[in-house]
């Protein structure tokens, strides 16, 4: 896997629990080994123009994915193709708000956005019920494994 983690920000971010997550994620959906990412930490201006730019919608947000190469989760004998798996953005400011509001730490939080960043560039979405229901219960499943501990509580929707 290459994974490539950006802080372009003055908010501190664990860069490498990031990119160890990224890691254990894709393995977890039978990416190809040469599978690439790249996860990158931007501030509230910045985020706020990508939002106009690609959602219309005014203001920062918490978590953007930006797929390239379409992949999708493989199996455990057959991992998915190898290529571009995309790009995601984090708004390290936006996080920490919504960490303080869920009642957990931003460092959770910002692990949270990064695993649901990685299943919108595998395809998943959360625009219907029951695809909210199987993107929400599999984004806590790849976090619990990956910390040991229960995943907080979702603050995206």
């Amino acid at each position: 896997m290459s994974i490539e983690v950006n802080n372009e920000t003055e908010y501190e971010v664990d860069l490498q629990d990031v990119s160890a997550l990224a890691d254990s994620v894709l393995k977890a959906m039978f990416l190809h080994p040469e599978t690439e990412v790249s996860v990158v930490f931007i501030d509230e201006e910045a985020m706020s123009a990508l939002h106009v730019e690609w959602m219309d919608l005014e203001g920062p947000t918490d978590v953007m994915s930006f797929p390239m190469d379409e992949l999708r989760p493989g199996t455990a004998g057959a991992p998915g193709e190898g290529g571009i798996l995309g790009d995601i953005v984090i708004c390290p400011t936006v996080a920490e708000a919504q960490a303080k509001a869920g009642g957990h730490s931003t460092h959770d939080e910002i692990l949270l956005l990064t695993t649901h960043g990685l299943l919108h560039l595998m395809g998943f979405d959360h625009m219907e019920p029951d695809e909210k229901e199987e993107m929400f219960t599999l984004q806590r499943r790849l976090l619990e494994s990956y910390t040991g501990r229960p995943a907080p509580k979702e603050t995206v929707e």
